[in-house]
């Protein structure tokens, strides 16, 4: 989900810069993340060494003697690189960069150290209706900057054309935007990494979970203050603990990338929690730093490592925080605006807009594809991440207006040897026409699978005419995947995420409560196929929120047993709530913020949850890595999938299609696992049988004798609040009571 970007606002009162080495800081110079000061800058002196440099690796460089300084731009006249002092108030020195390779401007300056804070300003034409934005006034974020230092703080100086002036104008602007600009800092990448290795936790074994890394523990009272809402704070141990507990694998962080509060949230006093607007695709945002130190990600993420769990980086490279043609000029707007962004080929003052938010990065041109890569690599080689979840990827697919599955962007990552490895999710639409991809992304790629989401919804909720859809969709979504030669776990399964309602809300609130947004309520999905069960908003009747409890642990479990790759929202396991709010991407407060002070109901659901992920991950029949196929016999001359009825008869084509059907079962065979241990011995399970009623009435459920002859034990039932796991014996052939909305999962006595 992506938010709008700035657009207009109002001056901000700030000094302007001096381009001068006598304009230095009266401050102390402050270290960086590793120890070292910029002697240069420290000294007030300028720098007079400038060497050509190489035009690779792209960035700012520290090599242990000095800093090579690279940045593409193919249509700019002249490149300045321009040097501030420590607090990044001053201008201290411009230098020009004299060299230029293949459209690479670069040169290497000896004297320059780690903790040098910079920035470009870039002179070219300024021609909006030809595409070029050139506007040597406005200091530049460099694409490649691998930290930044300060907030930005608006002004209309950041604007490349004269605020106030006629839309059809966009007449030139000379205020210079340095004072609220963000400052790139060169920083010395080393870190003790030690033996830290990549957990690879296979696809079939893997249980997402979606988290903020500030909302996750602002509140969490074990965690120490100062950490709360940081990298820090993600990795202590009771969080730590709390992940071991519940019995994910991976953890998905929403966007770390520095990002851009926008203008118009700051005015009304909110600002862009979730983070889909980027503006450095390299640096990982300090303001989730306890310390302002890049190396504190470094930490979470080799101690995240230690525990066994991955971390999954949710990544926006398909659109900037620089907005539509009225946006200001903060990076690649100034660098060169007609090769970072899609332009209207019939008028290049527009932009293409796939996304909502007012540009789409132009992955066509070889040198923008290029920096997603050398990012994406990045991340995985000096940050150590272990994939990627992209937003809106369809976007990243679009040749020229069409979504092309095979677009340069994928064949790009599909033959690199690092990037082919981790793990890749995509966000398989956008806002364009033909932009829904769902089940064409090509193999090596797994997807949100919304198709899930709202099947799963739907069927609990009550409509009819779902079964059919409901056994697609629970036994890995064959009809999306299959065809193409992937497996079950290129669905990623969700019922909730950051877009939308808690499950919670989910099962508390019919229609959206988004006030708080400031947009009247306009904003955020109508169609959210939630219900109340039977009041709005919270409720006091005791029948009312056992219905609502027992809502929760049919979804959660319908997604922990199904085929595909289950992922949990941050806080569904705390039964934490949005108050309705189904887009709270720019509340960041106390009511986003996930609360661990636990009643003693979200305390029995927390524990549910976690039950149910053990139960999966110790019976594989659960997370098959291949599809199951009705047609294949076991051993024990039995499908190792049936359908069944409440009858206990095989489904037949008929009762797939009564629309008033709302229960059926299926048989899952152990025996038909075709896997086996790290060791090499064949792995055996149990033969399961799964019953689900979404009908509001108690239904008598038949154990047909011809699947055994032995008993069956249940293992599940939602339905029994204070003991949902009860373990009881029922004979083949006898009725099983299957209550109104629940479900139910029950084991052969028979293993191995």
């Amino acid at each position: 989900m992506t938010t709008p970007a700035p657009q207009e606002a109002h001056e901000t009162r700030s000094a302007l810069t001096e381009p001068a080495a006598e304009a230095a800081a009266a401050e102390p110079l402050a270290r960086d993340s590793s120890g070292h000061r910029p002697v240069a800058a420290a000294e007030s002196r300028p720098i007079t060494a400038v060497w050509p440099g190489q035009p690779y690796p792209r960035g700012a460089t520290w090599d242990g003697e000095g800093v090579n300084f690279s940045v593409f731009s193919g249509r700019a006249d002249k490149v300045d690189l321009c040097i501030f002092d420590a607090s990044g108030k001053h201008e201290l020195q411009r230098i020009e960069l004299r060299e230029r390779t293949d459209e690479i401007w670069h040169s290497y300056l000896p004297e320059a150290r780690p903790g040098l804070l910079y920035g470009y300003r870039v002179h070219g034409p300024y021609d909006p209706a030809k595409g070029d934005r050139f506007n040597y006034n406005k200091l530049l974020i460099e694409p490649y900057a691998k930290h930044l230092q300060g907030p930005l703080v608006w002004s209309d100086s950041h604007f490349g054309y004269r605020l106030g002036s006629a839309k059809a104008d966009l007449s030139f602007d000379k205020r210079d935007s340095a004072a609220g600009t963000p400052k790139c800092r060169v920083i010395d990448p080393a870190f003790t990494w030690g033996d830290d290795r990549p957990p690879r936790v296979p696809w079939h074994d893997t249980v997402i979970y979606e988290a903020h890394v500030r909302g996750l523990t602002m509140r969490h009272p074990e965690v120490p203050p100062q950490l709360r809402g940081t990298y820090a704070g993600l990795a202590t141990a009771p969080v730590i603990e709390h992940f071991k507990r519940l019995g994910i694998t991976t953890v998905e962080l929403m966007p770390v990338h520095a990002f851009v509060d926008d203008r118009t949230l700051n005015e009304k006093g909110l600002r862009n929690y979730w983070g889909y607007n980027t503006i450095g695709f390299f640096a990982p945002d300090v303001r989730y730093s306890s310390m302002g130190r890049i190396s504190e990600f470094k930490t979470m993420v080799k101690t995240l490592h230690s525990a066994g769990i991955e971390v999954i980086l949710d990544v926006v490279y398909n659109h900037t925080a620089e907005g539509n043609q009225l946006g200001p000029t903060l990076s690649f707007r100034g660098i060169d605006n007609a090769s970072y962004y899609r332009l209207m080929p019939e008028d290049p003052r527009y932009y293409m807009d796939f996304t909502g938010t007012g540009n789409t990065l132009n992955l066509q041109h070889p040198r923008v594809l290029q920096l997603i890569m050398d990012s994406l690599r990045y991340w995985v080689l000096e940050m150590h991440v272990d994939g990627f979840r992209f937003d809106l990827a369809s976007a990243l697919a679009r040749e020229l207006f069409d979504v092309d599955r095979l677009g340069s962007f994928f064949d790009t990552i599909g033959q690199d040897p690092v990037l082919s490895q981790v793990k890749l999710i995509a966000e398989p639409w956008d806002i364009g026409s033909g932009g829904y991809q769902v089940g064409n992304f090509p193999p090596g790629w797994n997807e949100w699978n919304d198709k899930y989401r709202d099947t799963m919804r739907a069927y609990w909720k009550g409509d009819g005419g779902l079964i059919g859809d409901f056994a697609r969709r629970f036994m890995g979504s064959a009809d999306l995947y299959e065809a193409s030669g992937r497996k079950p776990h290129a669905s990623i399964n969700f019922i909730t995420a950051h877009d939308g309602f808690t499950l919670e809300d989910l099962v508390s609130y019919n229609d959206k409560h988004n006030e708080a947004n400031g947009e009247g309520n306009r904003d955020g999905h109508n169609d959210n196929r939630s219900w109340n069960c039977g009041v709005e908003g919270p409720s006091g009747d005791p029948l009312i929120t056992a219905l609502r409890a027992k809502q929760r642990r049919n979804l959660i479990a319908s997604l922990l047993l199904s085929q595909g790759v289950p992922m949990v929202l941050g806080g569904d396991e705390l039964s934490h709530t949005q108050r309705g709010n189904n887009n709270p991407y720019c509340q960041d407060n106390e009511t986003f913020w996930l609360n661990w002070q636990l009643d003693a109901q979200q305390q029995e659901f927390l524990e549910f949850t976690a039950q149910v992920i053990a139960l999966r991950r110790r019976h594989p029949v659960f997370s098959r890595r291949r599809f199951l196929q009705a047609d294949t016999v076991t051993a024990d001359g039995l499908k190792e999938i049936i359908w069944l009825t409440p009858e206990g008869t095989e489904m037949t084509e008929t009762e797939w299609n009564q629309h008033f059907a709302r229960c059926l079962g299926v048989y899952l065979a152990g025996a038909a696992i075709e896997r086996r241990d790290r060791r090499g011995h064949p792995v055996k399970d149990n033969n399961f049988l799964l019953l689900f009623n979404a009908h509001h009435e108690m239904i008598p459920f038949i154990l047909p004798p011809f699947l055994s002859d032995k008993a069956w034990w249940t293992m599940l039932d939602t339905a029994s609040p204070e003991k949902p796991f009860a373990q009881n014996r029922i004979l083949p052939g006898a009725q099983y009571s299957l209550h109104g909305r629940s479900l139910a999962l029950l084991r052969e006595t028979a293993y191995r």
